[in-house]
């Protein structure tokens, strides 16, 4: 069951984060050492024989650092720790979330696309329309998709009628470029003769998918439509997120997408960007 927070008395879902992949921060103090040219300096073996045998395996599994840890917090040399790199998958955020995201312009962002990916949506409606059945049987069909963050049923309820109605206005511009656009070739003859908007919604769900779905109807997507995406970020840009999204000041949203992907973040890298651990 997916964790929910409730805000302005309306209940939302809360992302789910998993880190993806992590480069240590072996690599990040290869990096100062380089600079200062102070290998044997190191507290670490590995980083120590780096100039005569540099054993990656070994770095990468580093997890403590003097030298990193004077450089963030005594002198406040952020740019070395950009050789550090954290993946995340994140699950069940917003659109909304997404907009704010991207303003963090130092990362890597890959995210589920409507253009692809909303033909559940179109199938539902194409199959309500075929069949006569109306509203209610598109909002039975696309209501178990779990599409949005806002989890409350009948907020849901409304997102998918205001869905259906965007729909019904642009199929009545043009019912058969509606079509066109909604259903593979190969699966129009899934819509002659009469059947229930349930049977031809399996049907067209199982039949082959129109390609680009999307592309004439991401106009009935709102900010509340979930997303999944993976995210990588480098340690000094992760550092400005946590700082800015975790803080009281952020739009909660994607506060508790900060304060998952916190979580998600081994203590060696908050170590290094995030003073709570530093005094700890």
């Amino acid at each position: 069951m997916p964790k929910t927070e409730t805000m302005y008395h309306i209940r939302y879902s809360l992302p789910e984060v998993t880190l993806l992949r992590e480069s240590g921060i072996g690599v990040a103090e290869i990096a100062a050492r380089t600079c200062y040219d102070s290998f044997a300096h190191s507290e670490n073996d590995a980083i120590r024989q780096a100039s005569e045998h540099l054993d990656v395996e070994a770095i990468s599994t580093i997890d403590d650092s003097d030298l990193l840890d004077n450089l963030a917090w005594v002198h406040h040399h952020h740019s070395i720790i950009e050789h550090s790199n954290l993946s995340y998958l994140v699950r069940g955020t917003s659109r909304g979330v997404l907009q704010e995201h991207a303003r963090h312009r130092m990362q890597s962002i890959s995210v589920r696309s409507t253009r692809y990916t909303m033909s559940s949506v179109i199938n539902a409606f194409v199959a309500t329309i075929v069949s006569g059945e109306g509203e209610a049987a598109f909002v039975r069909n696309v209501l178990p998709l779990d599409l949005f963050v806002v989890a409350d049923e009948a907020y849901q309820r409304i997102e998918i009628e205001g869905m259906y109605a965007k729909l019904h206005y642009q199929y009545t511009l043009s019912a058969e470029d509606f079509l066109e656009s909604a259903v593979a070739k190969s699966s129009r003859p899934l819509l002659e003769g009469s059947t229930d908007a349930d049977t031809l919604y399996t049907a067209l769900e199982t039949g082959k998918k129109k390609r680009n779905v999307g592309d004439a109807f991401k106009h009935i997507v709102t900010d509340n439509w979930k997303v999944d995406m993976v995210v990588t970020f480098n340690l000094r840009s992760l550092k400005n997120y946590f700082d800015l999204r975790t803080s009281g000041a952020a739009w909660f949203q994607i506060r508790w997408l900060a304060e998952a992907m916190q979580a998600a973040t081994p203590e060696k890298y908050l170590r290094l960007i995030d003073k709570r651990y530093k005094l700890v």
